[in-house]
């Protein structure tokens, strides 16, 4: 597929003072981060909401449940991803990014406020699955107008590192929320934490609602509803190979995410180490995977963005075997951290730069749909289901390396479909201060 990377003007509604540019980007990233705690809470305290909202069910049995309530949260993500990336088309990307922050700080709020099953009985596992849908649905329109919007407003030599943002962020919000746990794990009893000590996770998230949306009401705009209405006669498709294209991709990189992210729930479940050590595991994870992100970000601005992508893959591919029979013939501190900041920083390295080509193929009058539509869907089939199938899939086979070969068979399709997307950076191009908007 050839791309045009002729640079276009985005108008006078963005400031094109030096540095400008950069500000609205790490402000997005802010924002997405702070959606992203909101949302990825849920799976490190995964155990501690299952006693809470399923208390009558055997310790296994409620970890499925809840973790089946969090796999809900994706259902609603392909609808929000429409609809919001929609909006985000039509409007301009910043009221699209106001409107999923608002609605995941209601949704966030509700969850933390939700009374407990010995409370209100039935009405409780409800009343959590109506907020993780709203949640859902807010955080499927979040990734195509940041995403879009971090792409328009990047010189195009810097676009690896600009968009390396988004999933960077997301991984900062990982950190977030393991430090959060690690500190509430070590403070509170096992009791108060399964009690309320998860709601505090929660409320901080709500409370830093209101700083998010101020930010965001002072963002510049890098798409024009005029740009959008004359571009919707010339290019209104997205071409069908990329779209499956994409799916396959992202949903390789998010079963991997989330294969890293019950590593949490991995070590007190099936290697018995304490909550305090998981929580260490997710803060090692994400420290590894904001390095990851940055690194395939600028990577992949110098040398392109397949080659990046499935070099980081195939070595991803080839440490997981070894790195899972590690952690269980010697479930230790030590190696935990060490396999699970491998797989993370790995792992990152690889989605930046496909995030990246994906995005660069759009035609850019469909982005914010386009975008989150592709990122929603894989994320809604493969993201939601994983933490369910690994939990499954060790009970049924008995096997504690389950997770890895899970992943693997997930990278292994990924790393094909990788192969086959076209080649979208511009390399050797250089406009080290223009702003555009492919």
């Amino acid at each position: 597929m050839k791309v045009d990377h002729a640079p276009v003007e985005i108008g006078p509604i963005l400031p094109m003072c030096p540095g400008a540019p950069l500000r609205a980007a790490l402000a997005v990233g802010l924002g997405n981060a702070l959606e992203f705690y909101d949302f990825g809470t849920f799976s490190y305290f995964a155990i501690q909401i299952g006693h809470t909202f399923f208390p009558g069910a055997q310790p296994a049995t409620a970890l499925l449940y809840s973790l089946a309530t969090f796999g809900a949260g994706f259902v609603t993500r392909p609808l929000g991803g429409m609809m919001i990336g929609t909006y985000g088309d039509r409007a301009g990307r910043r009221p699209a990014m106001l409107l999923s922050f608002a609605l995941m700080g209601a949704s966030i709020t509700g969850m933390a406020l939700t009374p407990s099953y010995s409370a209100v009985g039935g009405a409780a596992p409800v009343m959590l699955l109506i907020f993780r849908l709203l949640q859902g649905f807010a955080l499927g329109g979040e990734v195509g107008p940041s995403t879009a919007y971090l792409m328009e407003s990047a010189p195009m030599h810097r676009r690896g590192l600009y968009v390396a943002l988004q999933s960077g962020t997301q991984a900062i919000a990982s950190l977030v929320a393991g430090v959060v746990g690690l500190a509430l794990s070590r403070e509170l009893s096992a009791a108060a934490l399964d009690a309320w000590g998860w709601r505090i996770a929660f409320l901080i998230g709500a409370a830093v609602v209101p700083a998010g949306l101020y930010i965001r009401r002072r963002l510049p705009e890098t798409w024009q509803v005029a740009q959008s209405r004359e571009g919707q006669g010339a290019r209104t498709r997205i071409p069908i190979r990329l779209m499956v294209l994409g799916l396959l991709v992202l949903g390789a990189m998010t079963i991997t995410t989330y294969v890293r992210s019950y590593m949490t729930t991995y070590a007190q479940n099936t290697l018995k180490l304490s909550a305090s050590i998981a929580f260490g595991a997710t803060i090692i994870g994400a420290v590894c995977a904001v390095m990851g992100c940055f690194l395939g970000g600028f990577l992949s601005d110098r040398r392109g963005r397949r080659p990046v992508m499935l070099a980081a893959l195939l070595a991803l591919l080839g440490a997981l075997a070894p790195g899972y029979i590690l952690i269980n013939r010697s479930p230790t501190l030590v190696t935990l951290y060490c396999v699970t900041g491998l797989f993370s920083f790995l792992g990152a390295a690889a989605a930046v730069p496909a995030l990246l080509a994906i995005t660069e193929s759009v035609p850019r009058e469909l982005r914010s749909r386009g975008i989150g539509s592709v990122y929603a869907v894989a994320i809604a089939v493969f993201g939601g289901s994983t933490q369910l199938v690994i939990q499954w899939l060790i009970e049924a086979t008995g096997s504690p390396l389950s997770p890895g070969w899970y992943n693997a068979a997930a990278l292994i399709v990924g790393g094909m479909a990788m192969a086959l997307l076209p080649e979208s950076a511009p390399v050797g191009i250089s406009q080290p201060r223009q702003a555009i908007s492919q």
